[in-house]
């Protein structure tokens, strides 16, 4: 399990490269919607994470890493930092 904050996990989402959606979804046999809403789009609780208020957007519980591990090795593929 891993604590994020909303604003880590979106960070995440908006520096993976065009299509990394749509790769993750097939990669993992997901819709792509749901691979959306993991990342915090319209219904985060409907992705199996768990939102908890507190800063920058609130702490996200996420009890499955598959999706989150997936996008970081996207972005480590293409050079791609996260801030920390």
């Amino acid at each position: 399990m891993t604590h994020l904050t909303l604003e880590e996990l979106r960070e995440i989402k908006h520096k993976l490269p065009s299509g990394s959606i749509k790769r993750i979804a097939e990669e993992l046999n997901l819709d792509e919607q749901h691979v959306r809403n993991y990342f915090g789009a319209n219904h985060l609780e409907n992705s199996g994470n768990h939102l908890q208020a507190g800063p920058h957007g609130g702490i996200v519980e996420i009890q499955d890493e598959t999706i989150l591990n997936l996008a970081k090795k996207i972005l480590e593929e293409n050079s791609i930092a996260l801030s920390n």
